[in-house]
């Protein structure tokens, strides 16, 4: 059942229909303090740091870009861009490149709107241009299979490295090539990045999956953590930590010192998701820490910042008059956050079950974050074990099984026969079941006894005719029911098969290669995400933007299961469908219209 609407939602309620620009002006600069009044923030040495301002690392190297999101270079400017609707998706102007200085340009705007001819449109186009990006043309083949068009695929979403034209510029320039997701993504992502490396392997292109492990690695050595992704406005903020993973996809082939290699970034990446920990009193949490009451250490998301994100600006300024009873401050954070879990949004962070508006994922410890940091926990043992030091590999590994005992005890739902996420604001867990329960399977965290438990509940309520189910509950939200996504069923598979529960895993992985089939052999395309839940299958919808189409985890994940079953799809060429001749035009003709979405962003005006 879905938590109760908490009191901290309707608390210093400031409507912001009247008042909006002081709203964002006041709202910008937050402090530090935790937003749920059951936990403070922690020592007054932690809580000093300002929240506004991403963490920054002391022995960082330097940035080639000012490290500052474009809402805060540009302030009133890029609020009345985005809230004038210029551009159809709100991440057009915040990836857009200044050709002056930001100072310059805000005593142009300043001095010029004052003028009765104004336009707000001419002054952009004269003080900012469109990226030059990746555009790459490409039309599917639709003699092609599957497979070869995923291979073909990853030189047409591989982008070089990055240039710093401009240093103002919101892209953080990457020192080796890359892969993007796809359409309006054309930067890399943090956990997105983990199941496109998986693919590369599979697809024996290490050369680009080394190179996206060391773009990580440069990132934690400039900027003390992996942001979102490659842009200054996703600083404030990380995604599931996958780095660790991705040391031991590529140590599998080059050895256990590439575990050594990188101790360095995977003892920064640590720091940054535990600082604060070690002056936090229990009852109490500091950015991503929180300590129970009865001592046990876990983890949160959170963002740094108080304030619309800059690639969903207007969005963000609509969600809070929705809700001008709430917080403006509290509920943009929570936003924010909601973009660091990777599931933006879903059902899962909602107080009321339902709305977005109610979003609150600073209340609570999710289980998938914290099975993620048992496995840096680990990767971190190992590397200091390699390196010959046996302290600090003890004192992980200890870190490791007492957070995976914290897991097993405090996030395993007996009602639901599942692992859920605790609101430490109510001190219950959530009682909602999602596909985030396979986590503790795939980090080897469950007991034997939960894993098989969870296969059940897993099979009676998340398995649909497309695979495997993100929620069970329908808001209109892209991480809801009925669509279905790459990463969580390859987490699923990997996490049956490790317990023993290999039918289910056939189950799941045979149904999603047959859903992405299906769907490329009509259309010449590998989407984003998959409407599971009818027997016919169809283009998943929801979210703040369109269907994205490439598309890079997608095709990691379907190129790794097609290798694990490779008997789940009998035919997977766009000119094999059955319906023959006819189907066949039909289908190379939609293959024909499958490259409007891989050219990127454009300033598509509504």
């Amino acid at each position: 059942m879905p938590r109760l609407a908490i009191p901290r939602l309707v608390r210093c309620g400031r409507a912001i229909t009247g008042a909006l620009a002081a709203a964002l002006a006041c709202y910008c600069g937050a402090g530090a303090a935790s937003p749920f009044p059951a936990i403070e923030p922690a020592a007054a040495a932690s809580a000093s740091v300002g929240a506004s301002a991403p963490r920054t690392n002391p022995h960082a190297q330097t940035s080639p870009v000012e490290p500052a999101a474009p809402s805060e270079q540009y302030g009133a400017l890029y609020r009345d861009v985005e809230l004038a609707h210029l551009f159809a998706d709100s991440k057009t102007f915040a990836d857009m490149v200044p050709i002056e200085p930001p100072q310059q340009i805000m005593t142009a705007y300043n001095d010029e709107k004052q003028r009765a001819d104004f336009n707000l449109e001419q002054f952009v186009g004269r003080y900012f241009v469109l990226p030059a990006g990746g555009t790459k043309r490409y039309v599917s083949d639709p003699q092609q299979d599957v497979v070869s068009h995923i291979d073909t695929l990853w030189s047409v979403l591989r982008r070089d490295p990055d240039p710093a034209a401009s240093r103002w510029a919101s892209l953080l320039p990457l020192p080796f090539p890359y892969v993007v997701p796809g359409g309006r993504f054309d930067e890399i992502y943090y956990w997105d990045s983990y199941f496109i490396m998986l693919g590369l392997e599979q697809s024996g292109r290490r050369d680009l999956a080394v190179d996206e492990l060391k773009d990580f690695a440069a990132l934690i050595d400039r900027y003390g953590h992996i942001p979102n992704g490659n842009r200054t406005y996703y600083l404030s903020r990380s995604q599931p930590p996958f780095f660790a993973q991705m040391v031991r996809l590529v140590a599998q082939e080059d050895g256990d010192q590439v575990y050594v290699r990188y101790l360095p970034e995977l003892r920064e990446e640590y720091a940054y998701w535990m600082e604060g920990s070690d002056r936090l009193a229990p009852g109490r949490a500091y950015r991503h820490v929180v300590r129970l009451a009865d001592g046990t250490l876990l983890n949160r998301y959170w963002d740094d910042r108080a304030a619309p994100r800059d690639e969903s600006y207007r969005e963000d300024v609509a969600t809070a008059q929705q809700t001008p009873q709430r917080d403006v401050a509290d509920l943009w954070r929570n936003l924010r956050a909601g973009g660091e879990t990777g599931w933006d949004f879903s059902s899962r962070w909602f107080a009321d079950g339902r709305t977005l508006a109610s979003i609150d994922v600073t209340s609570l410890i999710p289980v998938d974050l914290n099975c993620l940091l048992v496995d840096l926990e680990r990767a971190l043992a190992k590397a200091y074990r390699l390196q010959g030091d046996a302290m600090h590999a003890e004192n992980l590994e200890q870190r490791a099984a007492t957070r995976a005992d914290a897991i097993r005890r405090v996030l395993w739902d007996p009602s639901l026969r599942a692992f859920g996420d605790f609101d430490v604001v109510h001190h219950t867990l959530t009682h909602q079941l999602t596909a985030a329960t396979v986590y503790p399977l795939y980090a080897g965290v469950a007991s034997r006894d939960q894993a098989h438990a969870v296969a059940d509940t897993v099979r009676r309520g998340l398995l649909r005719p497309g695979g495997m189910a993100t929620t069970q509950v329908a808001t209109g939200q892209q991480w809801d029911e009925p669509n279905g996504w790459a990463p969580l069923q390859y987490l699923a598979v990997i996490g049956l098969r490790r317990y023993g529960e290999a039918d289910l895993a056939q189950s799941i992985a045979t149904r999603w290669i047959r859903t992405n089939v299906s769907y490329y052999q009509r259309t010449g395309k590998l989407v984003e995400k998959y409407d599971i839940g009818a027997a016919t299958v169809m283009a998943a919808s929801g979210g703040e933007y369109p269907l994205q189409d490439g598309f890079g985890w997608t095709n990691g994940v379907l190129r790794v299961l097609l290798a694990l079953y490779p008997g789940a799809a009998e035919s997977t060429r766009p000119a094999d469908i059955a319906e023959g001749p006819a189907g066949v035009a039909a289908a190379a003709a939609s293959s024909a219209a499958a490259a409007h979405r891989l050219q990127g962003a454009s300033a598509v005006h509504p």
